[in-house]
């Protein structure tokens, strides 16, 4: 997500939670008609990040029966968040969401400068009584990839494209392995971190080099399609990241983790435009039972009893009966990490730096 979430990882690492001392959680007296803007990050057809909000902004108009107007290309600087979200009140917005880790300072300002008017922050780490941030658990959707590349891999070997090695990362490492030995239990994943978001040349280096190594499925946790397209271009298959990356790479990709913006957004939207919304102290960390995530599966290199378990599995995670990070869990030194009916707290999940059995990568 370019720079968008190396902010939020040191932060949010640091104190466990999206933290603001100052959030209560009391009711937002909403002044209504509701006007509804959006500040994206990068342009809304960037096949990622920013495009999975659009494409869940156009299903909100359905929902909520607003039009909901947009700006593209906000940098992640005061001087380009303030101008554009003051100009936007002027005209009559009264419901602001922002969708970058970037914007969490300029919100908070702004939300303190403005109360009568709602925020709402995608990545963000500020939090107060107009102003929710919210983000997803992408280690659920992350698990049941996991789980399509081991049922599409013939080898066991599986390699993955990683941006940063930091906590929002690394769970989506482990569930995938955790995920992918679900099916086999020998499977391993080997990571390469790219330093990057959005670096498609740096992508494709390290996906090359995985499927030279062996790997027969290439998972993500970088923006841009090109692990999928190189997977494609090499006869291995695939599992994407923010959208369903098929459309990029149809013989390839098996799976996607998915943004499903809207299930959290349209709920939220109606409390704020009935006048009971209570903005959340520590900001949303949602489950794919929340609207955080979703998949779009499977390819047709996964059998239809795999399928069948892949899917089995999604709905236990949809009515929220199943927990991913639940002992006994080992890293792959064979340290407890968890005992037997213990779970990780989202700080541990911020701040993880170990990996379990079967991760392979360079730290």
């Amino acid at each position: 997500m370019k720079s968008l979430l190396t902010g939020t990882l040191c932060a949010l690492a640091a104190c466990g939670l999206m933290n603001s001392a100052s959030a209560q959680e009391t009711s937002f007296t909403f002044n209504g008609p509701a006007k509804i803007a959006m500040l994206y990050i990068s342009p809304r057809n960037d096949g990622g990040w920013t495009q999975a909000f659009d494409e869940a902004r156009q299903r909100l108009e359905t929902d909520i029966d607003l039009k909901i107007q947009y700006v593209e290309s906000v940098p992640e600087t005061a001087s380009a968040i303030r101008p554009t979200v003051e100009r936007l009140i002027q005209r009559g917005s009264n419901i602001i969401i922002g969708t970058a880790f970037g914007y969490s300072d300029t919100f908070k300002e702004l939300a303190e400068k403005y109360p009568e008017v709602a925020f709402l922050n995608g990545s963000g780490t500020t939090n107060s009584d107009n102003l929710v941030s919210f983000y997803g658990r992408t280690y659920e959707s992350q698990y049941l990839c996991g789980m399509a590349a081991g049922a599409a891999s013939k080898t066991g070997k599986l390699g993955f494209v990683a941006a940063n090695p930091f906590g929002q990362v690394n769970w989506t490492v482990n569930a995938f392995a955790m995920g992918a030995q679900e099916i086999n239990s020998d499977a391993t994943v080997t990571v390469i971190y790219t330093g990057a978001w959005n670096d498609p040349v740096k992508e494709r280096a390290a996906a090359t080099a995985l499927i030279d190594q062996g790997a027969d499925v290439i998972g993500q946790h970088v923006d841009s399609p090109t692990p999928q397209i190189v997977a494609q271009e090499r006869g291995v298959h695939g599992t994407g990241h923010h959208r369903d990356m098929s459309e990029f790479a149809p013989e390839a990709t098996v799976c996607s983790s998915v943004w499903v913006w809207d299930r959290f957004l349209a709920p939220e939207l109606k409390k704020i435009m009935a006048g009971n919304w209570k903005p959340t102290k520590h900001g949303a960390l949602l489950s794919m039972e929340q609207g955080g995530t979703d998949i779009a599966c499977c390819g047709k290199a996964v059998s239809e009893e795999n399928e069948a378990k892949i899917m089995a599995q999604r709905d236990e995670l949809l009515k929220g009966e199943k927990l991913i990070y639940a002992g006994p869990l080992f890293d792959r030194d064979g340290n407890e990490k968890l005992a037997a009916g213990e779970s990780l707290s989202d700080g541990d999940l911020w701040s993880m730096d170990w990996f379990v059995a079967g991760v392979i990568n360079q730290q």
